[in-house]
């Protein structure tokens, strides 16, 4: 009989420990080896064709069979992000189609046909600013096409005392500070949804 139990016992250690290797190999890894700790709100932003990379953002460079040159790398305050064999390149300004040929340019020199894609893993270069009766009041990164309700959204939604007709937005244009109006309980009812504006860097949501 403790023959039987023992040997169970071993049949379950043995397949705890199968599941355990095998959530250990199915984890993402970065192209280093280790395994990848971002959550899913980290990983790669969507970004359109014409975004312009700026200093801060977080880029992931992938050489095709080159995983010693392929990494994440920072967008420097210059503006520049650093790369083995190519070293200083210039990325704020460009788009990522536009970073990936610079650097095949430059890794023609050691690589045959160099094939090199770019994107962009965290938008930080650009952001807009919840301010007021929100949850979570604060800069965020400021995703292609975002929409004022999108922006809201992102804060956590509003405090009970918020004031929803009220909301407006600050806006820098030809060096002056504009008030934009939202209406938030009519944009959500789809009236008069042209104040549901696509946010620009910068911009400040103020909620009342």
């Amino acid at each position: 009989m403790m023959q039987r139990s023992f040997a169970g016992l071993i049949v379950i250690a043995s397949l705890i420990s199968g599941l355990g290797a095998s959530a250990i190999r199915s984890a993402p890894q970065n192209n280093d080896g280790t395994r990848s700790t971002q959550s899913s709100s980290t990983n790669a932003v969507a970004t359109d064709p014409d975004y312009k990379i700026g200093p801060q953002d977080m880029l992931r460079v992938d050489v095709w069979k080159e995983p010693d040159i392929s990494r994440v790398v920072p967008v420097r305050p210059d503006g520049k992000i650093t790369l083995p064999l190519v070293n200083d390149v210039q990325a704020a300004g460009l788009t990522t189609t536009q970073l990936a040929a610079k650097i095949a340019e430059g890794l023609k020199k050691y690589i045959t046909s160099p094939q090199v894609t770019v994107g962009v893993t965290e938008i930080n270069s650009r952001r807009i600013f919840v301010s007021g009766e929100v949850a979570r009041p604060g800069a965020f990164p400021l995703l292609p096409n975002m929409t004022v309700l999108q922006a809201l959204s992102s804060a956590g939604g509003f405090t009970q005392f918020a004031r929803e007709k009220k909301i407006y937005i600050l806006r820098m244009e030809d060096g002056r500070q504009v008030k934009h109006a939202f209406n938030y309980k009519e944009a959500v009812s789809g009236k008069n949804i042209e104040q549901n504006i696509i946010l620009e860097g910068g911009d400040v949501i103020v909620v009342p």
